[in-house]
């Protein structure tokens, strides 16, 4: 193996990794669901939830379209450079 294999192995692991992080992250839509645990439902709470979400669903496309690029790019490298 080669440095250039380790080295995109090694961050194509930390895209799989963030991406299942981020996703884990990003609460379920279900509705109704504070009444049954018994929490309040306020105005703030729900414009906390919907910015936090906001800002992992972006982040879930941007880290999904870097890993789908990397492989492409570690699929081309692969079949092109190494004969």
């Amino acid at each position: 193996m080669s440095v250039a294999e380790i080295v995109l192995g090694i961050v194509l692991m930390i895209f799989s990794v963030a991406i299942t992080i981020v996703v884990l992250m990003q609460e379920g839509h279900q509705q109704n669901v504070g009444v049954i645990t018994g929490g309040a439902d306020t105005f703030l709470s729900k414009n906390q939830a919907r910015s936090i979400d906001s800002f992992l669903a972006r982040w879930t496309k941007i880290i999904a379209i870097g890993f789908f690029v990397l492989v492409i790019l570690i699929n081309t490298y692969m079949f092109f450079f190494l004969k």
